[in-house]
């Protein structure tokens, strides 16, 4: 089954959020390595202890194409094949004259935009890489972002998919309150759809938080036949439901990108359905509170996949707030002498001008506020256990 598998990562995002410049696939999160590094040494894994070739394809942008293509260069030697293709371009409106910002298809690259990962199956397609994958007998399409570390090639959910016949699988998980905003699958006059938060009218977004109402929701983890893929773009039969995202352009015009979801052609499939998968597959980081925890001793990291580190009690990750000081990845890199140590962590909030040694123990429930002009410096080997640290603390070397 392996044999006619390709996995495709999502690649089109940049790292703008946590303070970086380039593809986001390039930031270092686990033992100096990046999400790409750690892609590409799972699925060369796979491909030498199962006898495959499964092909790892990136989708990218035209924000992140230039970088990528320079990164993948040092794959070179490893038994993995990589494909790189681009994602489209499309115009960015202006929303008080829904008239096109560039005027010409060579206008800077501020103009454009990516539309979203719903137009992974038109790209592909264009791209030629959509019939090479069936001439070289690849039936499945394992997609997921690059950014989510969790979304591992699992043999068991590929022979349920091969088994079930069915063209389109997505996986879902149980939503927790740090989870409201992720798109849900629902039924619509019989028809299996997703349901994302922008498409929710704003007297029914309270009502779709609720995680009593929607318990699970979708990690874009997506496992989908390459001929049904032909078959409808061929067919143009792909007609998914519009996100209006409304955005500000570096001139401070209010502009409007019309953008689709990947997961949202599962309507489109036949036999499509969702399959509860554990917490463990959905692993995204999508800020430095993220990153603060899959660079600590809560995983272990063996051939570019992370598990939860077996000494942990209970199986639920803490939750963590990082303010404003650790936005940016350079920042946060910089308040830490070592990744602290958070196998008993619950719950970390920490504000203000805050720095930690090395060897630092969190436990229980920390919270560190260093009020507005202040700054507290946590002590190498220190032990903090269900602690309120607030105020002043500066401890000074001689």
């Amino acid at each position: 089954m392996l044999g006619k598998l390709a996995v495709l990562k999502l690649n089109g995002g940049l790292g703008t959020t946590m303070g970086c410049v380039g593809p986001k696939s390039a930031i270092e999160v686990r033992d100096g390595m990046s999400f790409l590094d750690l892609t590409v040494r799972q699925i060369e894994h796979l491909n030498r202890k199962s006898e495959v070739n499964v092909p790892l394809l990136l989708m990218n942008s035209f924000n992140t194409s230039e970088e990528t293509y320079r990164m993948v260069q040092k794959f070179a030697n490893h038994k993995v094949d990589i494909k790189n293709f681009n994602q489209s371009r499309f115009p960015r409106i202006k929303k008080d004259t829904f008239m096109p910002v560039p005027v010409s298809y060579d206008s800077d690259l501020s103009s454009w935009y990516p539309p979203g990962h719903g137009d992974l199956f038109e790209a592909l397609a264009n791209s030629g890489l959509l019939d090479k994958l069936i001439d070289d007998g690849k039936e499945y399409l394992f997609i997921s972002n690059i950014d989510n570390l969790g979304a591992t090639v699992d043999t068991t959910i590929l022979k349920h998919v091969v088994e079930s016949g069915a063209e389109f699988v997505m996986e879902v998980t149980d939503k927790t309150k740090s989870d409201i905003k992720g798109g849900t699958l629902v039924d619509y006059n019989g028809q299996i759809r997703l349901l994302e938060i922008a498409q929710v009218p704003n007297e029914h977004v309270e009502e779709f938080k609720s995680v009593r109402k929607f318990k699970i929701f979708n990690t874009n983890n997506l496992w989908v036949s390459t001929k049904a893929i032909k078959r409808l773009v061929d067919q143009k039969a792909l007609n998914m439901e519009i996100i209006v995202n409304y955005k500000t352009a570096a001139n401070g015009d209010a502009v409007i990108q019309l953008e689709t979801a990947v997961g949202a052609a599962i309507k489109h499939f036949e036999g499509a359905h969702g399959i509860n998968v554990p917490r463990s597959r959905f692993l995204p980081v999508k800020s430095t509170s993220d990153l603060f925890l899959v660079t600590s001793d809560l995983y272990s990291q063996q051939q570019g996949v992370l598990s939860m580190n077996s000494n942990r009690m209970f199986k639920t990750v803490p939750v963590v707030k990082l303010g404003d000081h650790f936005k940016k990845v350079q920042d946060f890199m910089s308040r830490f002498s070592s990744p602290p140590h958070i196998l008993d962590l619950d719950h970390l909030t920490v504000t203000g001008d805050v720095t930690f040694g090395k060897d630092v123990t969190l436990k229980g429930t920390v919270i560190i506020v260093a009020n507005y002009g202040s700054r507290i410096d946590i002590p190498s080997g220190s032990i903090l256990d269900d602690k309120v640290v607030s105020g002043n603390l500066r401890i000074l070397d001689h």
